[in-house]
């Protein structure tokens, strides 16, 4: 089969690698629709370490090619959807409930990051009966890839701050994940929504999502402008979705007194916190960080925002590029060019 082949810092590649077989309580689906990811794109630049070899992505839609021993409830040919985080369903960290760390820390990401990933024709899925979630017949694979991971992920900001009805929200940065963080403080009752951002198609885009105002940083000062948004008395959670330290301050900047820094962003580097945003430790904030949760049940709940909440998400599936010029495409989607937001790879 074609897969998308990471080699080096700066190297990928289309090769022929065999096609996965399934084992025990494994399954191999046939891709039709994936994606590229914020955190490939770091992969790629070697900021994040992956062994060479491996084959890349972690947003997987298709449909049951083989199904191993010990995997019930399923036929070959059925559509599925399956999480970028994998859990097991049985160890200490996923009986707790925390998914995302399945066998240790980050250990619930396996595609593309400790496994081969989704960026290929076919893909092995461990652990399979926890993590093969059915996609109904009256939604498509476009209204569904954006759940594996940038929507669970963005949504998650939320979740984990505690947001409660009517809060007040900035958003920091409107790239994917920040849209669906925007999108998921709505759907989780904010009241104020303000999101940051400097880019005209992600601004109209994050206003869609759910923000009531946009501030542009390079026309702002964005904590300036936060403040006065909120009578000067800052947010009740921001949430970070860059992975800098510029957004990082800004965001523990504009945080009331016992407000929450919900952080998505992937930081490369060394990463301070700034004793006047911080209160000097004593202005009661939380700093919570978030690894999108996983598994069939999560994307089944997904799913059904889409079906019965009217959450579509495949406007933001701006471009789209077959499995072969996918090397064209990280390239399209890493420099942002034509408005991009997230590209449809199509084996």
């Amino acid at each position: 089969m074609k897969a998308l082949v990471f080699r080096g810092p700066n190297q990928i590649g289309i090769e022929d690698v065999p096609v996965p077989r399934a084992g025990y309580g494994e399954a191999v689906i046939r891709i039709t629709l994936t994606t590229i990811c914020g955190t490939d794109l770091h992969i790629l630049k070697g900021e994040y370490p992956v062994r060479p070899g491996l084959v890349l992505g972690h947003e997987p839609v298709g449909t049951i090619h083989e199904l191993g021993p010990g995997v019930n409830g399923y036929e070959v040919g059925q559509r599925v959807l399956v999480g970028a985080i994998t859990p097991c369903g049985q160890c200490h960290f996923c009986l707790s409930g925390h998914w995302s760390q399945c066998g240790g820390p980050i250990g619930g990401w396996k595609f593309g990051n400790t496994i081969n990933g989704a960026q290929a024709e076919y893909l092995l899925v461990p652990n399979a009966q926890a993590n093969l979630a059915k996609i109904p017949d009256d939604i498509s694979d476009e209204q569904v890839v954006l759940l594996a991971d940038i929507a669970s992920t963005g949504f998650s900001a939320a979740e984990t701050a505690d947001l409660q009805l009517g809060d007040s929200v900035a958003v920091f940065a409107q790239g994917p994940i920040g849209l669906c963080a925007t999108l998921g403080a709505r759907l989780k009752g904010a009241g104020l929504i303000i999101a940051v951002e400097s880019d005209p198609k992600r601004s109209e885009a994050a206003r869609r999502m759910g923000a009531h105002f946009v501030v542009n940083p390079e026309k702002s000062d964005v904590v300036s402008e936060i403040k006065r948004l909120t009578g000067g008395q800052g947010v009740n959670v921001a949430i970070e979705a860059l992975g800098i330290q510029r957004t990082f301050e800004n965001a523990l900047r504009v945080l009331e007194p016992a407000g929450t820094l919900s952080s998505l962003g992937v930081y490369s580097g060394k990463l301070e916190v700034p004793l006047d945003g911080f209160a000097a430790g004593l202005g009661d904030h939380k700093i919570v960080t978030t690894l999108c949760p996983g598994g069939k049940e999560r994307m089944r709940r997904l799913m059904d925002l889409v079906r019965y909440r009217g959450v579509d998400l495949a406007p933001m599936l701006t471009h789209s590029f077959s499995l072969q010029d996918i090397v064209k495409a990280y390239h399209f989607f890493g420099e942002r060019r034509d408005g991009v937001i997230k590209v449809a790879i199509r084996p």
